[in-house]
């Protein structure tokens, strides 16, 4: 009897830009460039008001709806996210309430990107083997869409919007294998959000918008990624960390039946491919119709590619997440 993934369901806002939307409201972009290099289409952006927690409650209620008998017998819930409703209290306790469940289940969030949802399955797993309860929801995703300035098309054109739930608990394949979690922390201004915590309060000037080198505008609001740093960074950690996860467990690439990458970029996914000799056919990918959805990019594609049929018992499958922190995490399932 393994720990895995019993299901998953995700929630997107109806809100859509397009590549067309963004070539009107910027004509002096050179759209079909980025598009080569981002790989999107399309982005799903949250309305004014809608939130990670909106979008979180309606993956739950999703996921309630395909799997009837989890709503009695979830004993946890964790939200990863970076775009909470309120400093405090955290989402996963609002969430709690407005699902209903019982006050035996526990709640937590937890502030990570695009590693949150392998490092979620690590946590998750954990409190299954210590017998805090055998299934658990992790949701994961934000409304990174609120952070960004209008103006920034290096993020613009990237992110999307969007929250997964995956219903974690006893399987009877292996579920979750072997997981690694890893972090630099000393690289932490690479992908942040400089203003609004405690170290640096908003004010009247951490409002003011600059152009960078590149004609990119941003206040200290809004999040700053240094994209070639944050490549460099992946292109350095990522392989070897899945090389190392692969000997320890005596597999080799060919082991595994799919590769579901964090939809980071086209970019990103074409040198993880070729870094790590991989066919494109191993590799999943579905970032051109959702952008890269952070945390929840992972669970949605994984969602996608089960609906596909990529996915099925006895498949093997390596799931790896990297970004903010700097941080990055690799896990390997069998279903």
């Amino acid at each position: 009897m393994g720990i895995g993934i019993m299901g998953i369901s995700y929630a997107l806002p109806s809100s859509t830009v397009s590549n067309q939307d963004l070539v009107a409201l910027h004509p002096s972009w050179n759209v079909g460039e980025l598009a080569v290099r981002t790989g999107v289409e399309l982005r799903h952006v949250a309305r004014t008001g809608e939130t990670a927690l909106d979008l979180g409650l309606r993956a739950c209620e999703a996921l309630f709806a395909d799997c009837p008998q989890l709503r009695g017998a979830v004993r946890g819930i964790l939200f990863c996210t970076e775009s909470p409703d309120y400093i405090l209290p955290p989402n996963a306790c609002v969430l709690h309430g407005k699902l209903g469940l019982d006050n035996s289940v526990l709640a937590f969030d937890f502030n990570l990107a695009c590693s949150g949802f392998v490092y979620g399955l690590a946590i998750v797993k954990g409190l299954v083997q210590t017998g805090m309860g055998s299934d658990m929801i992790l949701v994961c995703g934000d409304t990174y869409s609120k952070f960004m300035h209008p103006d920034d098309r290096a993020v613009v054109s990237l992110f999307g919007d969007g929250v997964a739930a995956s219903w974690i608990g006893q399987t009877t394949g292996k579920g979750i294998v072997d997981v690694v979690c890893s972090t630099a922390g000393s690289e932490y201004e690479r992908f942040i959000v400089p203003a609004g915590g405690c170290r640096m309060p908003r004010d009247a000037q951490t409002a003011v918008p600059a152009l960078d080198e590149s004609g990119n505008a941003r206040s200290a609001e809004n999040i700053y990624m240094d994209g070639m740093g944050i490549l460099t960074f992946v292109t350095s950690k990522v392989p070897r960390q899945v090389r190392m996860l692969l000997d320890r467990n005596g597999l080799k690439v060919t082991d595994i039946d799919l590769f579901v990458f964090h939809q980071a970029s086209a970019l990103v996914l074409d040198s993880l491919t070729r870094l790590l000799h991989l066919s494109t056919e191993q590799v999943y990918r579905n970032l051109s119709q959702v952008g890269n959805t952070v945390s929840a990019s992972i669970p949605i594609a994984l969602k996608d590619a089960s609906d596909q049929g990529l996915i099925h018992t006895r498949s093997r499958v390596l799931v790896s997440g990297f970004g903010v922190g700097l941080s990055w995490a690799t896990a390997i399932l069998e279903y």
